[in-house]
C-alpha cells in the first residue's frame, strides 16, 4: 500500500504536529532564521511526531484498522535508559575534594532532580539529535502562604526547537549569542486568553527579554559568558548539529506499520468475508449465524469470496526482516525489548560481547554527554559562587572530609582558580555486575597491595569514598568503646565474685598480686618491675585519660538522670 506523506514543514502547522512540538506549533521565524535553522527544525518535527505516535499522514474510515507499532519511541527510550539508567558521579582535583563534590551534590540533588534532568537531556538528544541546557539562578523568595524557599541553581534542559544559537564563525565551541523563542498562553488586560511570543537574547554582556517584540527587561550578564551548553547527540563532521539515535529507523518503522495494517485488513476480511449470491435475491435470504437457506433456484449459487491468504507467510517474514533491520541499525539487541531469554550465569565479559553494538553506542554517548556535563558543572559552580560567595568556604556541617591538612586542602576557594571548575564524570557500568565476583577481585587486589580501601569503595560505586571511610572509622571507634565498656563490666563482676567467695571465676583472671586461690603470691612485695615501654595511658594526657574513662563508664553503666515526684500533681490526679 503506497502512502504519500506531507512534508514536515507543512505538517508543523497541522493538527498532528501542533501538539507534538508545542501547544501552539512552531514559532514564526524570519527568512534568515528559517534559512539557517529550517532544515533542523523540520527534522525535529518529524522525529518528535514519530516519538509521540503520529506515524500516519491520513486517517482511515471509521472502523478500519490503522496499526501503529511505535518502535521509534521504544528504541529511543531504551538507549536513553541504558546510558543514564545508573546515573553519573562527579569528581574533582584532590585538593578540592572537601568542598567541590558537596557543592555539586547540592546543585544536582537538592536544587534539581538529578536523575530526571539527566533523562530529559538524553531524551532531547536521542530524539532531536541536539540537547540544549541552560544554567540559571533562582533567587530566594517567600511564597503566598509564607513558606521560605532558599536560592538555588537551576539546570534546565530546553526544547531544541526553541533554541537558536549563534557560534563564532571560526570556532564552533564558542557561543557568542543565544536566542530562546517560544509561544505561551497568557491572560490579557481584558481578561481573555491570548497567545504571546517570548524571546530571550543572551550574550556575554547583557540579557534581554521580549514579549511580542516588546522589551520587558534588560540586565547585565553576571557570569560574563552565555550560560548555555549544547550537546550534539551524534557528532557530524563539519556541522554543529547532531543526529538522533533512531533517525535511521524512521522509514522502516513507517513501512512496518503499513505492512501490519495490510495484514490486519486481510484478517478482518476473512473474519467477515464478502458473500457472492448468483441466481437469487439477497433480500429473500435471512442473514445471521446458524441460518439455513433452502428453496433456492436450481441454478443459484452462494459462496464466500476467498483468497489473499497465500501471501501472509511472506508478509510476516518481511515484517520480521524489517524489525531485525531496526535492531541492527540502532544497536539494540532483539532480546532487550522483552523477548524471552533464558536465565544463565553469563559472565560480564560474555554479556558485554553480546551487547557489543549497544556498548559502542554507549561509549559514543559517554564521549558527547561527558563533555557537556563538564561544561554544565563549570557554569553551575560559577553561578553558585557568584550569587552565594559563602559556598567558597569550607563548612564542616555540609562539606566533605579534610583528609590531610598538609595536602594543600585550603579552607576557602579562589574563584579565579580555573582548577576548581574542572570536574570529571564517572559512568557506572550499564550492564549487571555480580557483586560477589567484584568483591573477590577487589580483595585479591588489596591482598597484592594494588588497591586501597577508598579505591575499593569507589570501584563499588560509592560517590563519596572519603565520607564513607570516615563513617567506617567512627563505627570502629564506637565498637572499640563498647567492647571496652563490656570488659570494664566483666572486670567489676569478677572483682565482686572474688571479694565474696575468695575464688576467681573460671573465665576470669586473678587481680595482680594474688594467686588463683585468692591468696597473695608475694609478687607485690618483690622488687619493682623494670620500666618497659610506655602504655597508651602514659602517652595520653590527663584530660584525654579522664575523658576516655568517663566515656567508658558512661557506656558501661549509663547515666542515671535524677527523677523528681510532684506530690501536688499526684494528689490532683487522684
Amino acid at each position: 500500500m503506497s502512502v504519500t506523506f506531507a512534508s514536515p514543514s507543512m505538517r508543523a502547522a497541522g493538527s498532528d504536529l501542533t501538539v507534538a512540538i508545542s501547544p501552539l506549533g512552531l514559532v514564526e521565524l524570519a527568512d534568515e532564521e528559517f534559512e539557517v535553522h529550517g532544515p533542523r527544525l523540520n527534522r525535529y518535527a518529524q522525529s518528535w511526531a514519530f516519538y509521540l505516535g503520529h506515524h500516519w499522514g491520513y486517517r482511515r474510515e471509521m472502523g478500519e484498522p490503522q496499526v501503529t507499532f511505535n518502535y521509534f519511541k521504544a528504541f529511543a527510550d531504551y538507549i536513553n535508559n541504558f546510558t543514564f539508567g545508573r546515573g553519573v558521579h562527579f569528581t574533582c582535583a584532590r585538593e578540592y575534594q572537601h568542598i567541590i563534590p558537596a557543592n555539586l551534590k547540592r546543585i544536582w540533588e537538592v536544587d534539581n532532580e538529578k536523575q530526571a534532568v539527566l533523562w530529559e537531556m538524553g531524551n532531547h538528544g536521542g530524539v532531536s539529535g541536539d540537547a540544549f541546557v541552560k544554567v540559571a539562578y533562582d533567587p530566594e523568595y517567600v511564597d503566598s502562604v509564607g513558606a521560605y524557599h532558599p536560592g538555588r541553581v537551576r539546570i534546565l534542559p530546553l526544547n531544541a526547537s526553541f533554541c537558536f544559537p549563534e557560534w563564532h564563525p571560526h570556532d564552533r565551541e564558542r557561543l557568542i549569542r543565544f536566542k530562546l523563542k517560544y509561544r505561551f498562553w497568557g491572560t490579557s488586560t481584558e481578561g481573555t486568553r491570548q497567545v504571546y511570543t517570548y524571546t530571550e537574547i543572551i550574550t556575554d554582556d547583557v540579557i534581554e527579554e521580549y514579549v511580542n517584540d516588546e522589551m520587558i527587561d534588560s540586565r547585565p550578564n553576571p557570569l560574563g559568558q552565555v550560560p548555555i551548553v549544547h550537546i550534539p547527540n551524534t557528532l557530524i563532521s563539519s556541522s554543529p548539529w547532531g543526529l538522533s539515535d533512531v533517525q535511521d529507523i524512521l522509514l522502516l518503522n513507517r513501512q512496518y506499520n503499513e505492512i501490519s495494517t495490510d495484514i490486519a485488513d486481510i484478517i478482518n476480511y476473512h473474519a467477515a468475508p464478502v458473500t457472492i449470491i448468483t441466481g437469487a435475491k439477497a433480500s429473500n435470504l435471512e442473514k445471521g449465524p446458524k441460518k439455513v437457506w433452502g428453496g433456492l433456484p436450481k441454478d443459484a449459487r452462494v459462496e464466500n469470496l476467498v483468497g489473499g491468504t497465500e501471501a501472509l507467510p511472506q508478509a510476516l517474514a518481511y515484517l520480521e526482516s524489517i524489525k531485525r533491520s531496526m535492531h541492527e541499525l540502532t544497536g539494540v539487541p532483539e532480546q532487550a525489548l522483552g523477548q524471552f531469554m533464558a536465565i544463565s550465569n553469563t559472565s560480564g565479559v560474555a554479556l558485554a560481547i553480546q551487547f557489543q553494538p549497544m556498548m559502542q553506542k554507549y561509549g559514543q554517548r559517554k564521549m558527547q554527554y561527558g563533555q557537556g556535563l563538564k561544561k554544565i558543572n563549570e557554569l553551575a559552580l560559577r553561578t553558585l559562587f557568584t550569587f552565594e560567595p559563602d559556598t567558597l568556604k569550607y563548612d564542616p556541617e555540609t562539606s566533605g572530609v579534610i583528609e590531610d591538612a598538609e595536602e594543600m586542602q585550603v579552607l576557602a576557594l579562589d574563584p579565579a582558580d580555573p582548577l576548581i571548575y574542572m570536574t570529571d564524570v564517572d559512568w557506572p557500568a550499564p550492564l549487571p555486575v555480580d557483586k560477589l565476583i567484584a568483591l573477590n577481585e577487589i580483595q585479591a587486589k588489596m591482598a597484592l597491595g594494588l588497591e586501597s580501601k577508598r579505591g575499593a569503595l569507589k570501584t563499588l560505586g560509592e560517590e563519596f569514598p572519603a565520607d564513607k571511610a570516615e563513617e567506617i572509622f567512627k563505627e570502629l571507634v564506637e565498637d572499640a568503646k563498647e567492647k571496652g565498656a563490656l570488659d570494664l563490666i566483666n572486670a567489676r563482676i569478677n572483682s565482686a565474685i572474688l571479694a565474696l567467695t575468695g575464688m576467681v571465676p573460671p573465665d576470669g583472671a586473678a587481680p595482680e598480686g594474688q594467686s588463683q586461690s585468692g591468696e597473695s603470691d608475694g609478687s607485690a612485695a618483690g622488687p619493682p618491675a623494670q620500666p618497659g615501654a610506655p602504655s597508651e595511658l602514659d602517652i595520653m594526657s590527663n584530660e584525654e585519660v579522664t575523658q576516655m574513662i568517663g566515656e567508658l563508664v558512661t557506656q558501661a553503666y549509663g547515666t542515671k538522670l535524677p527523677q523528681r515526684r510532684n506530690p501536688d500533681a499526684d494528689s490532683a490526679s487522684n
